[in-house]
């Protein structure tokens, strides 16, 4: 909200719910409705995966599809 220069109050008109429901959504749900989630991203027009923290740093294994072997990730 704060990077498009919205208040609760403004983004709850935009959802058509009230400020203390989105209060409740953001703050006190820990696991939230993907339709609630979508409708909030489209009101702040970004994808949903914006709405989320992301880490400083992404490490970790992962599986090459392709031949099977593990490949380390570090991305800064």
């Amino acid at each position: 909200m704060k990077e498009r220069g919205l208040t609760a109050k403004e983004l709850a008109e935009k959802l058509g719910i009230t400020a203390p429901t989105l209060s409740i959504q953001i703050q006190n749900d820990s696991n939230p409705r993907l339709d609630s989630l979508e409708k909030i991203a489209k009101a702040l027009d970004v994808p949903v995966y914006d709405l989320f923290e992301k880490p400083h740093t992404l490490n970790g294994t992962v599986t090459c599809p392709h031949c099977g072997k593990p490949i380390e990730l570090c991305v800064k």
